[in-house]
């Protein structure tokens, strides 16, 4: 690239780098890291991170303080963010993260900064937010698809809920997936584990990730290998403890918590029979990639968005019977497990690229440099009255 068609972009409203949590940051860190070998400034805004360095993997890193309450964190750390990037040098381009951060999206327009919004999933419809967190992140939806040059969504289910229910153009940039060809087994077998002889799940405890079905059918099948849950519940006592209760004196259930030693997560989807993904709410989840770019084979709940990723490579689950009937075959039918495995970690590795994913924000970043945008025709949508059947990822058809 020559040096003049180089580009200063700034990521705004996650975490930062070094990613150390969920899927925004390690897009933001994959991405931000390729976007600079490609020749552009990167500059990525950060809280709470341990590290204070002024720049990581070529970036940029702009650290800024946030309000230390959950219902302002995220809020409050863009708001010092936007600022940030109005009164200093005047980025080409901007990515912001999470619909709830739309409120902030008039301002840096008005800097003359063009902006995309990262839509996420469908924040609102999450149990972990009350009535008024679910109202505010439908305002906040419509409110970002009025005032964004470009909205960005992660899976075909999500772009095609944006085009039904507002009628509004999206940019359809996937996650890319960690390929793994091999992991060490030392840190399994320290958990008292064997490769290839445990079922694995990794969510956060709410009832939307079903990890509560997946407890469930698990204790009634006749699965000899354990079930390692991985996993905390930051919002939510009384579901965790409903976990618990139907796990029971069950010793098959081994409940790890929360584990953030990377090396150690890769190699418990490495070597896990099955991976268990009851993720219901999102699009395209970056622990289902990271599964299936470790070959191993997803137990996944039934929807769409799951359907798309996997290519229909998988089995797939509505309650916690089903559960119970795939945990007790597949330890029957290894062929299927490697036959599963093998075709998810191919589909990872030429679908979810992250080199792909970089290229399609740097052609976007171009794009919206050059003045590109669907604010003139997007600044007036509502949404449809029409709801959306999220077991279809179509609009609702009336019965009556």
């Amino acid at each position: 690239m020559a040096l003049d068609d180089s580009l200063t972009i700034a990521m705004i409203g996650t975490r930062g780098v070094p990613a150390a949590y969920g899927g925004f940051e390690t897009a933001v860190e994959e991405v931000g890291r390729r976007l600079v070998e490609r020749g552009h400034t990167v500059t990525v805004y950060t809280r709470g991170s341990e590290s204070r360095e002024p720049e990581y993997l070529g970036m940029r890193v702009v650290h800024l303080p946030a309000l230390p309450q959950k219902q302002l964190e995220t809020l409050s750390h863009t708001g010092f963010s936007t600022l940030h990037a109005m009164v200093h040098r005047r980025p080409d381009a901007a990515f912001v993260f999470n619909a709830a951060n739309a409120p902030f999206l008039p301002l840096l327009r008005a800097r003359g900064i063009p902006t995309a919004l990262h839509m996420d999933g469908l924040e609102w419809r999450r149990s972990k937010w009350g009535p008024r967190g679910k109202a505010y992140y439908r305002w906040a939806e419509q409110f970002g698809v009025r005032t964004a040059d470009a909205l960005i969504a992660d899976a075909p289910g999500i772009s095609d809920y944006y085009t039904d229910q507002f009628d509004v153009p999206t940019e359809l940039i996937r996650y890319g997936a960690p390929i793994l060809d091999s992991a060490p087994a030392d840190g399994i077998r320290g958990l008292g584990l064997e490769p290839g002889a445990y079922h694995l799940v990794v969510a956060r405890f709410e009832p939307e990730n079903h990890v509560l079905e997946i407890v469930e059918g698990y204790r009634r099948s006749d699965a000899r290998h354990p079930l390692v849950v991985v996993g905390t519940a930051p919002y939510s006592a009384a579901y965790t403890e409903s976990i618990r209760d139907a796990a029971g004196d069950d010793p098959r259930i081994r409940f790890l918590g929360g584990v953030y030693d990377q090396n150690l997560l890769d190699a418990l989807y490495f070597h896990a029979m099955t991976y268990a993904h009851g993720h219901s709410v999102g699009g395209t989840n970056p622990s289902l990639l990271r599964a299936m770019g470790a070959g191993t084979a997803v137990i996944a709940y039934d929807v769409p968005f799951n359907r798309e990723v996997l290519a229909e490579e998988a089995w797939f689950f509505e309650d916690e019977r089903d559960v119970a009937m795939h945990f007790s075959a597949v330890e029957t039918d290894a062929a299927a497990v490697e036959r599963l495995g093998a075709r998810g970690r191919e589909r990872a590795r030429s679908s979810f690229r992250w080199d792909d994913v970089a290229i399609a924000y740097e052609e976007l970043a171009q794009r919206l440099a050059r003045g590109e945008s669907v604010h003139a025709t997007a600044r007036r949508a509502t949404r449809r009255a029409q709801e959306w059947d999220f077991g279809t990822s179509r609009p609702m058809v009336s019965t009556t």
